[in-house]
């Protein structure tokens, strides 16, 4: 054979392979079934109005708010534009409630006790007298139950409601005078709002429902006798201690207080998924966050409020504290009365209580107790 018919033969057979081998691609290609689209991503603009129950910059309830807001508006860069109200700017702090479940706010962040008139299952998604800590909130919430509780008596007013801050335990509040018994509350007129005031009513106590930003002008003008409202980092920033020197612990009435972001339902249902997730992860991240910040702040204000500013720190002892566990079980007797979707909410906290308590009493408690007796605390 001559060299050059060996060239083009050997051509040709590269050739016909080459083109059998595109023509098999091509028939795999068809054969593959195409892949799916990528998802359209939501690119319209969202405006959501968000007011508040707290004084605009007020450390931790205010300003946590207020980081909520920012929060949304930067995880979808500003896309879901929150325009952010502290109480008074557009409703007063108790109306908060109306202006989002009738649609004219998007959401609120709120202590949901505070609509414990509209329905006595409210107060246990904040905090009740004898309740959950912060960690066994968030454990209920989450895992025991308690969110679907809360998204069906929230469903029932128009809204969805998520933890979105927590503030610890409470001290036991201000008072103008030494609580030695339980009769020196007879007659005491007290801001404390939620199930809480119930208990003090039930020990003769005047229970007063007040919001943040009014409770230093009434205990100075002697209009109230007594408060409560968070613990040393807030209660400093509010200069209660120029007008009642003897502060009280433990609060029996705010062992774990949950703050809520609540959206109004139709609202949220109109949003895609992701949205909502976002939502939900920022609500989650302030709830962590707000409570860290109390935890690493109030030492330093309790010290700073005994140390410079004369106050009297006091502890209720156990014949108050079974005073009030008596009128806490005469409280909830009523709230089991009321409906049968609080009577499941009582019925599944009290559960939580029971098991969670157990847990923690040989974890938590048995582990701080003897670090603070080894550390001499």
């Amino acid at each position: 054979m001559k060299r050059r018919d060996f060239v083009t033969g050997a051509a040709l057979a590269a050739g016909a392979v080459a083109l059998s081998a595109c023509g098999k691609e091509e028939e795999k290609k068809a054969e593959t079934p195409a892949a799916p689209a990528a998802p359209m991503i939501n690119k319209e603009r969202i405006e959501m109005v968000m007011v508040a129950t707290w004084p605009r910059d007020f450390p931790g309830l205010g300003t946590g708010a207020q980081r909520l807001a920012q929060r949304i508006n930067d995880m979808t860069d500003g896309r879901i534009q929150v325009t952010y109200y502290a109480a008074g700017e557009r409703v007063g702090a108790f109306d908060s409630f109306d202006e989002v479940a009738s649609g004219n706010a998007q959401g609120y962040h709120a202590a949901d006790y505070y609509w414990k008139g509209k329905h006595p299952g409210w107060a246990y998604f904040t905090s009740v007298p004898f309740g959950l800590t912060y960690t066994e909130m968030n454990a209920w919430i989450r895992f025991g139950g308690g969110q679907e509780l809360w998204d069906e008596l929230a469903g029932d007013f128009g809204l969805k409601c998520m933890a979105a801050g927590n503030t610890g335990v409470q001290m036991g509040g201000w008072f103008n005078k030494e609580i030695n018994t339980a009769d020196d509350l007879k007659g005491l007129k007290m801001r404390i709002p939620g199930l809480g005031g119930d208990v003090m009513a039930k020990l003769g106590a005047s229970p007063v429902s007040l919001p943040g930003g009014q409770i230093y002008e009434n205990l100075v003008s002697g209009a109230i006798d007594a408060t409560e409202w968070v613990g040393p980092w807030n209660d400093r920033a509010m200069k209660f201690y120029e007008a009642a020197k003897y502060y009280y612990y433990p609060g029996m009435h705010e062992p774990g207080s949950t703050l809520a972001m609540g959206v109004n339902a139709s609202w949220w249902g109109k949003l895609s998924k992701s949205d909502q997730h976002i939502l939900e992860a920022a609500a989650a991240a302030e709830n962590d966050i707000m409570m860290s910040e109390y935890n690493a702040k109030n030492g330093e204000a309790l010290a700073d409020l005994v140390t410079n500013e004369g106050v009297q720190l006091r502890k209720f002892d156990d014949e108050i504290y079974d005073s009030f566990g008596m009128a806490a079980d005469e409280v909830f007797a009523t709230v089991l009365e009321h409906s049968e979707l609080a009577k499941r909410i009582h019925t599944s906290f009290v559960a939580a209580r029971k098991d969670l308590g157990a847990w923690s009493k040989i974890s938590d408690q048995a582990y701080i107790a003897q670090r603070n007796r080894v550390l001499g605390v």
